[in-house]
């Protein structure tokens, strides 16, 4: 007797209810991931480069992997909710707990927090907003993240009316203070930064803006989001984006983002936090990016200095320098960063 087929796909914005836990493969971090990551990027974060200096710096035989590996990864280990996503609004109150090293294996789990439908329109199929709270532990249960992301996603029934209506607005904005400085690694003074050429965290002044002039070219976009176990349609399947074109896995802007902030910024150690990022705009393949940099704050810390950075990416389009007429902002995001 043959049997019906089973379809497989993602939840719609109705089959979600709070406190839902979703697992994800886990995956070990390897030299392959490393050297893909920064083909892709292109990042100049020196320990990730040079691991003779990140056994100096860290202490630790196995080379130090570059920050953002570990956090793409895991919000690509999250995305089985968002298969169906249309966006992802935001991301709040990301703490990189415990810096990640080349063998390290992470596992992610993924829970519903809050649930809210858009404001039902007429000419518009019903949508809703789906807050995840993501946790990611190593392979001694330590916990190496934690952070909260916002995707928009589908009704099953175009017409819903699911009376989901939670407050979004507090989940994940509580002060990073505490957190923060717990988070940062305890790497002793090694000295060997001093050989390094550019700017030291006692040269830069709260204030300054640093532009970036060179701008990247997106590549490889479905290829960043499969490395990464990122599953959402958009990323893959042109039919699956509002905009008829495939949608550029956010991550993938925010790690290009952050390689032109190293070119500004060449002495940073390691990443520790976001404590907030809004994609703007959707950025398509083939889209060029460029990136401003604000220091906002310089705080003390062991082994180094943190700066609060707010980074604004602009992207363009075409043949020209203009995305819809105008050079558009794609990213608007708030980072600390170590420094030496």
């Amino acid at each position: 007797m043959t049997k019906a087929p089973i379809d497989v796909s993602g939840p719609w914005f109705e089959d979600l209810s709070r406190g839902q836990e979703y697992d994800a493969p886990a995956v070990t971090l390897t030299a392959g991931h490393a050297v893909l990551y920064q083909a892709l990027c292109g990042d100049r974060l020196r320990l990730p480069l040079d691991h003779s200096a990140s056994r100096r710096v860290t202490g630790r035989h196995e080379p130090l992997l570059h920050p953002m590996l570990p956090i793409n990864l895991a919000i690509g280990q999250s995305t089985w909710v968002s298969q169906r996503v249309k966006g992802n609004l935001f991301y709040r109150g990301l703490i990189l707990h415990r810096q990640a090293h080349l063998g390290d294996t992470l596992y992610t789990r993924t829970k519903i927090a809050a649930l809210r439908q858009n404001q039902r329109r007429p000419d518009r199929a019903a949508t809703g907003m789906a807050v995840l709270e993501v946790e990611t532990r190593n392979q001694q249960g330590d916990t190496v993240l934690k952070f909260w992301r916002c995707p928009m996603l589908p009704c099953r029934d175009s017409t819903a009316d699911t009376g989901h209506n939670d407050d979004l607005d507090s989940i994940g904005t509580a002060p990073l203070t505490d957190a923060l400085v717990a988070a940062v690694p305890e790497w002793p003074p090694d000295g060997s930064e001093a050989s390094w050429s550019g700017m030291k965290a006692e040269n830069l002044e709260a204030g300054q803006v640093y532009r970036i002039d060179s701008w990247d070219t997106v590549t490889a976009a479905p290829e960043f989001a499969r490395v990464t176990l990122n599953i959402a349609m958009t990323h893959t399947d042109a039919r699956s984006s509002y905009l008829g074109e495939r949608l550029v896995y956010g991550g993938h802007v925010l790690a290009i983002a952050f390689s032109q902030v190293t070119r500004a910024l060449p002495n940073l150690l390691t990443m520790i936090a976001w404590e907030r990022c809004d994609h703007l705009a959707p950025v398509l393949e083939g889209d060029r990016l460029r990136t401003e940099v604000t220091l906002v704050a310089k705080v003390p810390a062991p082994g180094g200095t943190l700066l609060e950075l707010a980074v604004r990416t602009f992207g363009s389009r075409g043949g020209g320098t203009e995305v819809g007429g105008v050079e558009a902002p794609v990213l608007d995001w708030v980072v600390w960063v170590l420094s030496a």
